[in-house]
């Protein structure tokens, strides 16, 4: 290629990463404010986007992790679209780093998640149902979203209706969640939950063939993410090269 033809491919790949990296920017700029209103009033994000939305939420509080992940785009869309229009090497170094980085921690995260789905299991159930049993009846948006997702999933507890057994509502109230019975407001010791309409079935199970039934959707989604990271890190290395030569 002439100079010139090369100077114009230069000049093509700098503004189509910047344009690439101030919509990162701006993206992360929309996330960590759906995150702030889901941190604030979660249960109206629960009524919009319905059941999934509630069932995650029981896993990590989607507030606060849309807020993380919001920051971190907005630091990456600013160092590849500043770097680029700058014609930084540093900022583009600190932004392939970065991108390297979420990358490598995204594999790994893969690999456990495939490896080790039994010891997650295990440790979710050990996490989850001690607050279960201590924060639900106790904190207003921790049972918002339990009872949300009960009625919404049709299921009990984490691992069956037994996880509010020895809780501080059944000591309390002496009844097991409504949700777990639904049509019963007065429910005995349970010797045999079928015979009283009790829902034997726990949400763990549920939430994870929801999970697997939006898997394609979920795998599509990380197969372009990354294909958009190894990209984005090809680019900044081409710039990063190209002011080397100039």
């Amino acid at each position: 290629l002439s100079p010139g033809a090369k100077m114009g491919c230069f000049t093509f790949i700098k503004v189509m990463m910047i344009l690439f990296n101030l919509a990162i920017f701006l993206s992360g700029g929309t996330l960590m404010g759906v995150g702030i209103w889901v941190t604030v009033d979660d249960q109206s994000f629960v009524d919009i986007f319905g059941t999934l939305s509630s069932s995650v939420l029981q896993v990590v509080h989607v507030g606060y992790f849309l807020i993380a992940i919001g920051a971190i785009l907005l630091v990456i869309g600013f160092l590849g679209c500043y770097g680029a229009q700058r014609d930084s090497k540093c900022l583009l170094m600190m932004f392939f780093s970065v991108v390297l980085i979420i990358f490598i921690a995204e594999i790994a995260a893969a690999v456990v998640v495939l490896v080790y789905t039994g010891f997650a299991e295990t440790l979710l159930t050990a996490v989850v149902t001690p607050l279960l049993q201590e924060k639900y009846g106790q904190d207003e948006s921790f049972t918002k979203i339990w009872n949300a997702t009960m009625k919404e999933v049709k299921c009990c507890g984490l691992n069956n209706y037994t996880d509010f057994t020895n809780s501080t509502w059944y000591i309390k109230h002496n009844v097991y969640p409504e949700p777990c019975s639904p049509g019963i407001r007065e429910l005995l010791p349970l010797a045999h939950p079928v015979l009283h309409g009790c829902l034997l079935q726990g949400c763990f199970d549920q939430i994870l063939e929801e999970i697997k039934t939006n898997g394609g959707v979920v795998g599509g989604v990380a197969a372009g993410i990354a294909a958009l990271e190894v990209a984005a890190m090809a680019v900044s290395m081409y710039l990063y090269c190209r002011l080397d030569q100039k």
